[in-house]
């Protein structure tokens, strides 16, 4: 049984190491960083041992592929994982920055500056790479972090940490700066998420479900990430071959993954040029589709969409089709349906594009482009704690600057106010 006060103990001895790690200097924290990807790789062996137990327990409770893939490490996962923390030592220290300052009349300096949040508390589902890249920002951050991950990959997450952990220390991370917590139940959330005055943020990533669900429920502020029902709008004066290659890699590519394209809107002027070569496309690919009636007369096989699945964020080899009369009723779809996440258009039309990109709210919106290139490791920001969809203090790819905030330094000689 669940007894509260376990991930209290946790989040008290990470919050007194915050202090610490926030003192580090940029080599020092480097030095950690390279430490962990080499202390990953070093324990490969071990990692995918726990994972392919993870793995066979999924398989055994017959958990869907797409969540299966997101589950799965690999020699090259590893990899790249353990790259993606080199990355981000490469990066430069986002914190101490000067981003502004002056001298009033009075004499007092004032000088704004860039500074840890504290200590993050991450709460993800079934994928082991979250564990790599949140430890990483966190540390080059400044930040100490508690990590809760999913049940069926907790195992997988307990060697990543552990590997990180005692990689991290012997290059002087300090004691308990990165948390992990080893308790398959849900309790543990619920607490976590009311730790206030310990747990600094909140930052949840996984489905729309776990990210309703603390959001909802938090007493420590949340930032909201992740949930991505992605739209590509084909214009009427798109380049056929172009969009057929955008709109199959933005649903083919890693369709588990929440910057995977869920609905395909096509303008009714190209549909005819357009859907024969997409559909064709699709069918090799093993996509199922579901579509309007328009859409559903180039595929004798499509099913009728319903109005959940405009909703849907798949994150399978499963897709919404609906085929439009304007670029505003392709608009007015994504406003009605999008998770303000990514948006494409692919257009030869300059005044489409710009008109898409100024009217549609999204955290990224692109133009002739997947939107699978939504990523921090993709966008040049090493690894990323999440996609914010939210607009106060990050949106989009939340890397190192938004994992910073800032205090004011003022400095006198003795001035009182009258």
């Amino acid at each position: 049984m669940y007894e509260y006060g376990m991930v209290r103990s946790q989040a008290e001895a990470a919050k007194n190491a915050s202090v610490d790690l926030g003192l580090l200097n940029t080599q020092r924290k480097n030095d950690i960083l390279l430490a962990m990807a080499d202390g990953l790789m070093a324990r490969e062996k071990e990692i995918l041992a726990a994972n392919e137990k993870d793995m066979d327990r999924g398989r055994k409770n017959d958990l869907k592929s797409s969540f299966l893939d997101r589950l799965l490490l690999n020699h090259e996962r590893l990899a790249q994982m353990a790259e993606g923390i080199r990355q981000v030592a490469d990066l430069p220290d986002p914190v101490g920055k000067i981003l502004n300052g002056s001298t009033l009349s009075n004499g007092l300096t004032i000088m704004k500056v860039t500074v840890p949040l504290g200590l993050i508390g991450i709460i993800y589902e079934a994928r082991p790479n979250v564990t790599a890249d949140a430890i990483a920002l966190c540390v080059k951050s400044g930040n100490a972090v508690i990590l809760k991950g999913g049940r069926e990959a907790i195992l997988s997450n307990k060697a990543v940490s552990d590997a990180l952990i005692e990689a991290g220390c012997r290059a002087g991370l300090p004691e308990g700066a990165v948390q992990f917590v080893n308790i398959e139940e849900r309790e543990a959330v619920s607490e976590l998420i009311h730790l206030d005055g310990l747990v600094d943020v909140v930052i949840p990533r996984g489905g729309a479900g776990l990210i309703h669900s603390v959001v909802q429920n938090a007493s420590v502020p949340v930032i909201e990430t992740g949930a991505g029902v992605c739209h590509t709008y084909v214009d009427a004066r798109a380049n056929v071959d172009m969009a057929v290659a955008i709109a199959l890699n933005a649903k083919v590519n890693r369709p588990s993954t929440c910057n995977s394209m869920e609905t395909l809107l096509v303008h009714k002027d190209i549909a005819d040029r357009f859907m024969p070569a997409m559909v064709a496309a699709y069918e090799k690919a093993h996509v199922t589709l579901f579509g309007d009636d328009r859409a559903r007369s180039y595929q004798a096989a499509m099913e009728k969409a319903t109005e959940k699945d405009w909703a849907t964020e798949y994150n399978d080899l499963r897709l919404s089709v609906r085929i439009v009369d304007s670029l505003e009723e392709a608009v007015a779809h994504i406003r009605r349906y999008g998770t303000g996440h990514s948006e494409a258009i692919v257009t030869d039309d300059y005044a489409a594009a710009r008109r898409f990109q100024q009217v549609v709210d999204a955290a990224c919106v692109y133009v002739n482009a997947s939107t699978r290139f939504t990523d921090g490791f993709q966008f040049g920001f090493g690894a990323e704690i999440g996609i914010s969809t939210q607009k106060l203090h990050a949106r989009g790819p939340m890397a190192l600057p938004e994992l910073t905030t800032t205090k004011y330094l003022i400095n006198g000689n003795g001035q009182v106010r009258s």
